[in-house]
């Protein structure tokens, strides 16, 4: 097993969570092996190559989806759409923000040259005052330099890797009585397993009829493998209740509160740091630290539009899922 990594140095390695890994393997970008008597996925020298190369595109703002286009594709045709459809976009948003850069800068200008002059927001913000500034404006100008590195690229996408307050919903979610399905394990996965679950309970109990607009929740249970890479997942749909559920489902109380919400696309999971970071550096909230299980801090991904997906489902849909992230907070004390 010598040319062989286990998970963890992998996850430690690329600053990538083991969540992560696992999914990019579920949906067919990476492969792991699998070593007699030992409990831990590994990778060989071609699975790291294809994680490299996978994180660089993330960097580059490619959505996971378009990755596995190009990497299912044999010819050059489809990353070439792919990264044209991507400058396209980023054209746009770089035209529309210089626009707005050059714009405050003028009025920077204005107001530098007027410092003593009495504040005049009609002129100053004016249609014709900005028609003017906008005549003046250079054409975009490429910036970019021919020499980049990775340390240059990484730097990038921190800095575009961070919420702001318009990027975060603050949420209440209120109390309910929930059907909670609990599996631990590494084969095929206890989000798989526990997924499967549901489906079929949800239905079986004509769930979507019965209780129309009910709630889908998840999170990791534990938070960390218990052995190996024994990790565990824990599910939860809202119920009426008076209801009662059959094993392996357990009844609990789910009891609400005050969340930090940010909608993902499925798999995006790197972008729980930037929801804990925006929490952490809030002026208003705080973490509300606490639990809602064994282990566990109390963070939850809601799948949105469950009530759609269990009457309707497809691969596709899975693949088109929408998430809130959800962090519980509370307001700091003053």
């Amino acid at each position: 097993m010598s040319d062989l990594v286990p998970i963890t140095v992998i996850s430690k390695t690329y600053g990538v969570s083991s969540r992560m890994l696992r999914y990019y393997e579920q949906i067919g970008l990476l492969q792991s092996a699998r070593v007699d008597g030992y409990s831990y996925r590994v990778y060989d020298e071609a699975a790291a190559r294809r994680l490299q190369q996978i994180l660089v595109l993330r960097k580059l703002r490619i959505p996971v989806r378009d990755i596995k286009a190009i990497f299912s594709s044999s010819g050059n045709a489809a990353a070439l759409a792919v990264f044209q459809e991507s400058i396209c976009k980023l054209d746009g948003e770089i035209n529309a923000l210089s626009t707005i850069r050059d714009i405050l800068r003028r009025l920077v200008e204005t107001l530098q040259d007027q410092t003593c002059a009495p504040l005049k927001l009609d002129r100053l913000l004016s249609d014709q005052f900005l028609v003017r500034i906008l005549k003046t404006l250079r054409l975009p100008q490429n910036t970019i330099q021919e020499e980049n590195s990775m340390a240059k690229l990484s730097k990038a996408d921190e800095q575009l890797s961070k919420l702001t307050d318009r990027d975060v919903r603050i949420v209440y979610l209120p109390p309910a009585k929930v059907a909670a399905i609990h599996s631990v394990g590494s084969e095929p996965g206890p989000e798989f397993m526990t997924g499967k679950l549901l489906f079929d309970f949800v239905k079986s109990s004509n769930l979507p009829v019965v209780m129309p607009g009910f709630r889908h929740y998840g999170f990791n249970n534990p938070d960390e493998p218990v052995h190996g890479d024994g990790h565990g997942y824990e599910r939860w749909v809202t119920i009426p209740e008076y209801w009662e559920v059959p094993e392996p489902f357990s009844k609990k109380t789910f009891l609400g509160g005050l969340y930090a919400a940010h909608m993902i696309p499925m798999g995006a999971w790197d972008e729980w740091v930037w929801l804990h970071d925006w929490v952490r550096d809030s002026e208003r909230y705080d973490f509300r630290w606490g639990t809602i299980g064994d282990r566990v801090c109390g963070w939850l991904e809601e799948h949105l539009d469950a009530q759609h997906h269990y009457l309707w489902p497809d691969e596709e849909m899975d693949q088109r899922m929408q998430l809130d992230l959800l962090i519980p907070i509370q307001e700091k004390k003053q």
